[in-house]
């Protein structure tokens, strides 16, 4: 597959086949390939904590907010939840500033998921506080991402922004998501 159409085909997905399981040595070769990502001084801070059982994944999915611009809904239901997470941890002990690693980490994450035909969406709005308390995470981390898969169960397409200059994610009647993105003549700076 041709890198951009890798890219295009990465879209954030927030329903899932549940009962497709994703094996712990896929979850692993996905961390595998942040070893070799860029990282501030090259201090690698970052930790990952990796889960693809149902017990596991029921501690985490509580302390997650799911798609702020869709006010009218909760987040998957129980059989469209993801089958697996990577938690992206900072560890404090190594670097006290993480600056963008684990969004460079987020993205390669979420490419090589996609290579193997899984879908994801990476989320910041987190209950740290209580997510720290159920999976008795050391204060030493900090924690920076959930980053929730599966095999995706829905639809997103790109839309071109609209004229009212829209961009927030929205649903149809068929459940098909819908993501505005501005054109890209909106992106360069002619200066």
């Amino acid at each position: 597959m041709e890198f951009s159409e890798l890219v295009l085909k990465s879209r954030t997905y927030r329903r899932f086949y549940n009962g497709h399981a994703i094996e712990t040595g896929v979850l692993e070769s996905l961390v595998a390939l942040v070893r070799h990502c860029p990282s501030a001084s090259n201090m690698q801070p970052l930790k990952f904590i990796v889960s693809n059982t149902p017990g596991k994944n029921s501690l985490i999915y509580p302390h997650l907010t799911w798609a702020a611009y869709l006010k009218d809904w909760d987040g998957p239901a129980a059989a469209e939840r993801p089958a697996g997470y990577i938690i992206i941890l900072g560890d404090s002990e190594l670097s006290k500033n993480i600056l963008w690693d684990h969004s460079i980490a987020a993205q390669t994450i979420n490419l090589g998921a996609n290579e193997k035909g899984l879908g994801c969406c990476i989320i910041a709005t987190i209950k740290k506080d209580s997510l720290r308390e159920a999976l008795k995470i050391p204060e030493r981390y900090e924690i920076l991402l959930v980053i929730a898969m599966g095999k995706p169960k829905e639809q997103v397409v790109m839309d071109e922004k609209g004229k009212d200059g829209e961009i927030k994610y929205w649903r149809d009647r068929d459940g098909v998501h819908h993501v505005p993105k501005r054109p890209v003549e909106e992106l360069i700076l002619k200066i």
